[in-house]
C-alpha cells in the first residue's frame, strides 16, 4: 500500500509543478502582468543619494575569474552561461537603464558587478522610506551580509530594499529587468519594511517573485523583440521554478531534493513552450516607436 501510495503521489508533485510554472490556469501566478501604483513612497533622502544611478566595479581578471566558477551551479540550472559571468555588457546596462527610465526608477542605484559596502551603509541610513525599526534590523542583517559575502566572488543577482539597490552579476537583460521589477514593486508598497520581512516566510516568496517576473514579461512583449521575449521565457520560467522548489522542497537544502530539480525542469520546458509560442510577426518593438531591446547573444 505504502508503495502504491507514492506511485500516486508522483503525477500529483509533477502537476503541481508545471501549474506552479505555467502560464495558464485560472490558479497560475504566471502571465504578462505589468506593476502598476498610483505613487512611489520614495524619501527624498534616498532619491539625493542616487546622484549617479548606475555604477560599474573595475575589471578584477582574478577575482572575476573566481566569481565565474562560483557561478557554475547556476549557469547550469538556468542553462545559460551568462548567469554569474561577471562580464556585463554595455547591452544589458542600456536595457538595464531603459527600463529604470519607462518606470521613473530614479531612486534605485544599480552596481555591476561592484562591491561598495561603505556607500551601500550610507544608502540604509538614508533610505526613510523603511521604518527605521526594519532598517537598522533585517537592513543591517542584509547588508552586512553583502558585505561579508560579496557577491563580486559569489554571484547572487538581487534587490536589496532597504538599501534599494540592485545587485548585478550576470549578463543578461531579463534577470536585470527582473530585479528591477522587484524595485518597482517595493517602491509602491507603503510599509516596505514589512513587505521584505514577508519575503522570509515560507512560500510567500512566490508572491513576490510571480510579481516581478510578471512586469517583466508584459515589460518585454512591449518593448522588446521576438527574440528578447524568447530569452525572457527561457530564464525566468526556470527560475521561478527554483522558487517552487524551495517551496515544495521544505527545510531539505535546495540542491539535494528531487522536488527542486523537478521544479526547475519544469520550468524549462514550459518556459521553451512560452518561447515557441512567440510570433515573429509581433517583433515590432516598443508602441513609442523606440528601437526594439536586443539580448546579447549567448
Amino acid at each position: 500500500m505504502k508503495k502504491e501510495a507514492r506511485i500516486t503521489r508522483l503525477p500529483m508533485w509533477c502537476l503541481l509543478m508545471v501549474t506552479l510554472v505555467s502560464g495558464y490556469g485560472c490558479c497560475s501566478p504566471l502571465a504578462p502582468r505589468a506593476i502598476t501604483a498610483d505613487r512611489y513612497y520614495v524619501s527624498p533622502e534616498i532619491l539625493a543619494a542616487t546622484e549617479t544611478q548606475i555604477e560599474r566595479g573595475k575589471p578584477r581578471p582574478v577575482i572575476d575569474t573566481v566569481g565565474w566558477v562560483f557561478g557554475v551551479p547556476s549557469k547550469i540550472l538556468l542553462w545559460d552561461r551568462r548567469v554569474d559571468n561577471h562580464r556585463i555588457s554595455y547591452e544589458t546596462e542600456l536595457a538595464m537603464q531603459e527600463y529604470l527610465e519607462a518606470n521613473d526608477l530614479r531612486h534605485v542605484k544599480v552596481r555591476l558587478n561592484q562591491y561598495r559596502p561603505l556607500d551601500d551603509w550610507y544608502r540604509l541610513t538614508q533610505n526613510r522610506s523603511v521604518g527605521w525599526g526594519w532598517r537598522y534590523t533585517l537592513g543591517t542583517l542584509s547588508v552586512l551580509g553583502e558585505t561579508l559575502i560579496p557577491g563580486r566572488i559569489f554571484g547572487g543577482d538581487h534587490f536589496n530594499p532597504f538599501t534599494n539597490t540592485v545587485h548585478l552579476y550576470s549578463d543578461v537583460p531579463a534577470i536585470a529587468w527582473h530585479e528591477g521589477g522587484h524595485a518597482k514593486d517595493f517602491a509602491r508598497r507603503r510599509y516596505p519594511g514589512t513587505y521584505g520581512a514577508a519575503y522570509m516566510l515560507p512560500v510567500v516568496p512566490l508572491w513576490h517573485e510571480s510579481i516581478a517576473t510578471n512586469d517583466v514579461l508584459a515589460y518585454a512583449q512591449e518593448h522588446a523583440d521576438a527574440e528578447t521575449q524568447r530569452e525572457v521565457y527561457r530564464i525566468l520560467y526556470p527560475a521561478y521554478g527554483t522558487y517552487v522548489g524551495n517551496a515544495l522542497g521544505g527545510l531539505a537544502p535546495a540542491y539535494s531534493s528531487p522536488l527542486y530539480l523537478g521544479s526547475v525542469l519544469a520550468g524549462h520546458g514550459v518556459g521553451r513552450w512560452h518561447a515557441h509560442q512567440v510570433d515573429e510577426s509581433l517583433n515590432s518593438g516598443s508602441a513609442s516607436g523606440a528601437e526594439p531591446v536586443k539580448l546579447p547573444s549567448n
